[in-house]
């Protein structure tokens, strides 16, 4: 199973086509379906920043996944959580997706929106490693073990 393509904007604007345009060798991506999840992907944020800086490249992005819709509405939207985040670093890692999200949770074998999905992918769209929900030690080791295992080999 690959990340499928799909194409998206970050908060400052710049367009993406994904996975193609991730930055990292290795992109720690989370996929949140609905608001509320925006706590869960926070419990990982300070690991993830953690990474960026001791991991040679390496990048998180968060890309909320929405169904598609008008432009005015994204626009209403994405000014919304523009102005939610003050940091210019995040909205730049933060890349909206307006797409099927039925088909993309069937390309990505998701059952449910009612969890986040954190997943670790090349921009060739390898999924290296994934995992369901909240930050935990145990899920935090795992990923570590995850980008060490892909570093050496």
């Amino acid at each position: 199973m690959k990340f499928p393509n799909v194409s998206g904007s970050n908060l400052e604007g710049r367009k993406f086509q994904l996975p193609g345009d991730l930055e990292g060798e290795i992109n720690l991506v989370f996929i949140p379906f609905l608001r509320s999840h925006q706590d869960w992907v926070d419990t990982w944020v300070p690991l993830a920043k953690q990474l960026v800086e001791t991991v040679p490249g390496f990048r998180y992005y968060e890309t909320p996944t929405l169904p598609r819709m008008n432009p005015i509405s994204r626009m209403g939207l994405d000014f919304g959580m523009k102005m939610g985040i003050p940091d210019r670093a995040a909205r730049e890692a933060t890349i909206t997706l307006y797409l099927d999200k039925d088909k993309f949770r069937r390309d990505l074998d998701i059952p449910t929106e009612e969890t986040i999905v954190p997943m670790l992918i090349t921009r060739q769209g390898e999924i290296l490693w994934r995992t369901t929900g909240p930050f935990s030690t145990e899920q935090g080791e795992s990923l570590v073990a995850a980008i060490q295992r892909v570093r050496v080999s």
